[in-house]
């Protein structure tokens, strides 16, 4: 029968060579950060690992990931696993931010105008001296009266709609694309002609009579560039500026701005950093103050 201080040195042998307490005393002095835990490995070597799980109390944080967690732990295990950083930005769920808020309005910059209307030109020239080489003696001039015959509706003008029929009529030479999307580049192109349109449209009627339309086209004609004014600046073809969240840019003389909904998280970021009050710019507002930046632009124009 076994004596009691033998048994008692065997538990204690027993006790002492458990992977608990080897655990316990490799990791003793290793700190590991938040989201890890130390353990042992094969070799006894104490080694940070990213934590299995956590406790599932719920004190919501907000990551700098825009991801919410239910509590702390879990956003730094999480930053364990995807080894990246991710920290606190504040405490409870993230706020939902807009869609797109960073989107920009599709637009007819001045180089896409003015290489439209070069390949325009270039087209025309091209069909005039092989009308000339065949003995039909064409001239530019004829080609182009002869187009705006054709696409005329009996007004003896030229709407937006007839002149990009005009240009559908030799869309391979022309090879009028301007995005990878179809839908886009339609709609670029409808800008384009609109921006050739006001080129030459003395009248402001938004139609080309003839002597408008040979203008429009006429190789010796050299375009304006068209600015943007803002506040006391004059700015470029392309320069960008916002109204809340929105972005405007300045294409062809004019400002052109995307018309999203502000409101969530950024139009709290917005407020708190102008002092205001947590309104949301209404519709007619937001076309308001976009036609007091063009009207800005219009008193340039007359000024210069």
């Amino acid at each position: 029968m076994l004596t009691t201080s033998v048994l008692l040195l065997l538990v204690f042998s027993a006790v002492t060579s458990s992977p608990v307490v080897q655990d316990a005393s490799v990791c003793s002095r290793t700190v590991c950060a938040a989201g890890r835990v130390c353990v042992s490995t094969v070799r006894g070597e104490p080694e940070c690992r990213c934590l299995e799980r956590c406790d599932s109390s719920e004190r919501w944080v907000c990551g700098s990931n825009n991801k919410s967690y239910r509590n702390h732990c879990e956003l730094h295990r999480d930053a364990c696993i995807s080894q990246t950083k991710i920290h606190v930005e504040h405490r409870g769920r993230c706020l939902e931010k807009p869609p797109n808020s960073d989107v920009s309005p599709i637009v007819c910059f001045l180089s896409d105008r003015d290489w439209l209307r070069e390949q325009v030109i270039q087209w025309i020239h091209r069909e005039a001296e092989s009308d000339q080489a065949s003995l039909n003696a064409s001239s530019a001039s004829s080609l182009l009266q002869t187009y705006f015959q054709t696409y005329d509706n009996g007004d003896s003008q030229l709407d937006s709609e007839e002149f990009l029929r005009f240009l559908n009529h030799n869309e391979t030479s022309l090879n009028l694309t301007f995005s990878n999307t179809l839908e886009t580049n339609l709609l670029l192109r409808s800008l384009c002609v609109d921006a050739l349109i006001e080129l030459s449209d003395e009248n402001a009627d938004w139609k080309l009579s003839f002597s408008e339309f040979i203008n429009c086209l006429t190789p010796t004609f050299h375009p304006p560039e068209r600015k943007c004014a803002l506040e006391d600046e004059v700015l470029e073809d392309g320069a960008e500026t916002r109204l809340d969240c929105n972005k405007c840019v300045c294409a062809c003389g004019s400002w052109v701005c995307t018309a999203l909904t502000c409101s969530g998280e950024h139009q709290v970021e917005e407020n708190v950093q102008e002092g205001g009050e947590d309104e949301e710019m209404s519709e007619e507002e937001f076309s308001r103050r976009v036609a007091e930046l063009n009207a800005l632009q219009e008193t340039f124009a007359m000024e210069t």
